[in-house]
Order: structure tokens, then C-alpha cells, then sequence
């Protein structure tokens, strides 16, 4: 092997890091197929190859392997809601810049179909349940709100009970359409019917906050 060869190899850590994800890709695939109790390991091994052995050791049994995909796909699906970058010059820019984005997260078919497996799965598993909720909506609500109140002053804002205030917020940009979204009864709004969802919650939200304007 060449010296270049070598160079262009992968690391043993890459190849782990690849492993990690192949594996992870697949078991999303199997899970929200069957659901959490319908799912196998081995049906995982069907799809990647491998063996019990090899995932267990990347994530310790069943349970905590849906436990990652939950988080993992939390993250990656409230990654758009990084607290300073949805942050705006005005209350209004900023509550319309989180709700086109929240909007856009929990309408993802990825974070329908998580919903809906947890939905599914949450009373039997409560602990996976409080993992989805803290790493998504409860992480999106508390972002909002670490810049309500950082930014109290400025805007105008009285109420200094900022969660609710973000949960009252993310409330109304759910609201049915969200819930009718994962009973199947409709489709994903369109990017009107989004936008229409999202001023409507806004204004709402500045006549409660600001009801002298």
C-alpha cells in the first residue's frame, strides 16, 4: 500500500463513526415500521449485517438504541431553532422567524413519523417519552424563552413567566393542523398555509403580550 494509500484510509475512528451511523439508519428504518415492541435487533441485522454482539456494544440493548434514535433525531430536528440564530431586531421578526421554522420541524416527515412512534410507545415507555420530549418540543420551548427573557426589556414584555409564555407560542402554532397532520387527515400545509398559521399565531400573541397596541 501506497503512502497516499494510506493517507486517504479512514481512521479506525471514522470507520466506527460510519459503522455507528449505518447501524443507526437502519434501525430508524425497522422501528418505525414496527414500532418499538414489533422491532427486533435481528430484523436491524437483516439490513446492515453484523450481529447482536457488534450493536449492542454501540448502544447497550434495544431499549437504548431507540432511545438514541429518539434523541438523535430530536437534535437534528430542532437544530434550526438554535437559540441566537433565530433571534431578530423586533419581537414580531423574531416570533415569525421560530414559527416558519418550528412549523417547518414538527411538518418534517421525519418528525411526524418519530411522533407518532412515540405516541405509540410512550406509555409503555415513559423514560423515551421524557427523552423526545426534553431533546425536542420541551428543547424548542426553552430556547424561545431563554430569548424572551434575555430580551424582556427591550421588547416590552411584562409576564415574567417566560416558558409559558414560549409553550403558549409553540401552542398556537401547532395548534389542530399539527394533530390532523399525524392522524393522517390531511396532508403537510402547504407554504401558504403555513405562513397564514404562523402570522395569525403571532398576532395573537402580541395582543396578549402588548394589549395596549
Amino acid at each position: 500500500m501506497t503512502l497516499k494509500e494510506l493517507e486517504e484510509r479512514p481512521s479506525a475512528a471514522a470507520r466506527k463513526d460510519a459503522r455507528r451511523e449505518q447501524l443507526l439508519g437502519a434501525a430508524t428504518e425497522v422501528f418505525f415500521k414496527s414500532g418499538f415492541a414489533g422491532a427486533s435487533v435481528d430484523d436491524v441485522i437483516a439490513k446492515v449485517g453484523g450481529s447482536k454482539r457488534t450493536i449492542y456494544s454501540y448502544f447497550g440493548n434495544k431499549e437504548q438504541l431507540f432511545a438514541t434514535i429518539v434523541e438523535e433525531i430530536s437534535r437534528r430536528a430542532m437544530g434550526p431553532l438554535a437559540d441566537e440564530d433565530m433571534r431578530r431586531e423586533s419581537l414580531e421578526a423574531t416570533l415569525c422567524e421560530v414559527g416558519r421554522r418550528y412549523i417547518a420541524v414538527i411538518m418534517s416527515p421525519e418528525a411526524l413519523q418519530l411522533y407518532r412512534t412515540i405516541i405509540g410507545e410512550g406509555i409503555r415507555f415513559p423514560q423515551l417519552a421524557k427523552i423526545f420530549f426534553e431533546a425536542g418540543p420541551g428543547r424548542a420551548s426553552a430556547t424561545l424563552a431563554s430569548v424572551l427573557q434575555r430580551m424582556a426589556t427591550a421588547w416590552g414584555i411584562h409576564d415574567e413567566n417566560y416558558k409559558q409564555l414560549a409553550e403558549h407560542f409553540l401552542g398556537m402554532i401547532r395548534d389542530d393542523l399539527h394533530l390532523q397532520v399525524v392522524l393522517g387527515l390531511r396532508p403537510p400545509p402547504t407554504e401558504e398555509e403555513a405562513e397564514i398559521a404562523v402570522r395569525t399565531a403571532v398576532k395573537l400573541f402580541l395582543r396578549g403580550v402588548h394589549p395596549e397596541r
